[in-house]
């Protein structure tokens, strides 16, 4: 990695924060980003812009039209070909700065992959939108010391929270368990720009600071950008009886195969049943004959109405016209089989 060009950092290398040095080592560090929808997108784009030297950006979607209302990378272009978010991002970002390393990495991450895809990072930044995989990432970071800031939004309300392995409290000591009942998502509630902006640009502000070398302390900070609502509940160390910090109980990272997960603002199921490729080309012969066929080197996508369904190569497939998991089972099973 060359050094960082003083002159394109210089407004942000006068900041005491973070001087040559931090910015020396901002341009050394690697960063995962899971997830590049509202969220991530726009931290890609931000940690872009800081310098930092090396990004993976993880996610397992597609552009869409719907998608361009918060997401910050993405443009029309990318919708009509149905690019991997991923993809469209690393592209972008390449024109932002071209003098950093990015990754896209088109999948789903899970705990088969997690070490895969998450090893080597000096911190994860979580632009997931459920808690499974928020709950594996807390798992895999915990278990390996390293750092991850949580960030949410909805609606109008968002929150965002650091966890520093064995220095504060990781997401399990405040969530024992998953939130029980139906939660609001963004299909059902909705969900502003603007907010998705604010929390990223905590989460940015956050990973920047604990970068550069300064220490970062667990404050859970909450937005609502409707009511101009904003409260911070101070840190806390590791929770004695936690079932990841003290217990060393990884069960998101050791668990069995993942179960359909409905996407959060698409109407659409997600399905990963098939652990192996799938060969896209054949696939799109045997649909032909059904329904309309678009494919890319990318994902295949099938209409079969009033649902699409999208297949990528690594065998996941999304189904969009339903957030009903068991109907989506039931259209995989009929179109793409066991």
């Amino acid at each position: 990695m060359q050094s960082p060009d003083p002159d394109r950092y210089s407004r942000q290398i006068l900041f005491p924060g973070i001087g040559e040095a931090g910015q020396r080592k901002l341009a050394a560090a690697r960063v995962v980003i899971a997830g590049c929808g509202a969220l991530g997108s726009f931290l890609a784009g931000a940690l872009a812009r800081a310098g930092v030297g090396s990004l993976r950006i993880i996610d397992r979607d597609y552009v869409e039209l719907s998608n361009l209302q918060r997401q910050w990378l993405f443009e029309e272009s990318d919708a009509a070909e149905a690019l991997p978010k991923a993809v469209a991002a690393a592209r972008r970002i390449a024109a932002i700065n071209s003098t950093i390393e990015v990754e896209p990495v088109a999948a789903d991450l899970t705990a088969e992959n997690a070490a895969e895809l998450l090893s080597g990072a000096a911190l994860v930044l979580d632009g997931t939108d459920n808690f499974e995989t928020r709950f594996l990432i807390n798992d895999w970071c915990v278990s390996t010391s390293t750092p991850w800031i949580y960030g949410a939004a909805v609606a109008s309300y968002g929150l965002t929270m650091a966890v520093v392995p064995r220095s504060t409290a990781c997401l399990a000591c405040l969530y024992p368990e998953p939130p029980a009942g139906s939660q609001p998502t963004c299909e059902t509630a909705g969900v502003l720009g603007p907010l998705t902006s604010v929390i990223a640009s905590l989460q940015a502000a956050a990973a920047l600071k604990l970068l550069a070398g300064a220490p970062l302390d667990g404050t859970i900070t909450t937005v609502d950008v409707w009511t101009g609502a904003i409260r911070q509940i101070a840190g806390h160390p590791p929770d004695p009886s936690c079932r990841v910090c003290a217990l060393g109980e990884f069960r998101y990272l050791h668990g069995a195969a993942r179960a359909p997960i409905s996407l959060c603002g698409r109407n659409a199921v997600q399905i990963h049943e098939l652990r192996r490729p799938i060969d896209l080309q054949s696939l799109g012969a045997r649909l032909a004959p059904l329904g309309p066929v678009r494919a890319n080197e990318f994902a295949l996508r099938f209409e079969a109405a009033p649902y699409l369904l999208t297949v990528f190569p690594d065998g996941r497939v999304i189904v969009k016209g339903t957030t009903d998991p068991a109907l989506a089972r039931s259209v995989y099973a009929r179109y793409i089989g066991a």
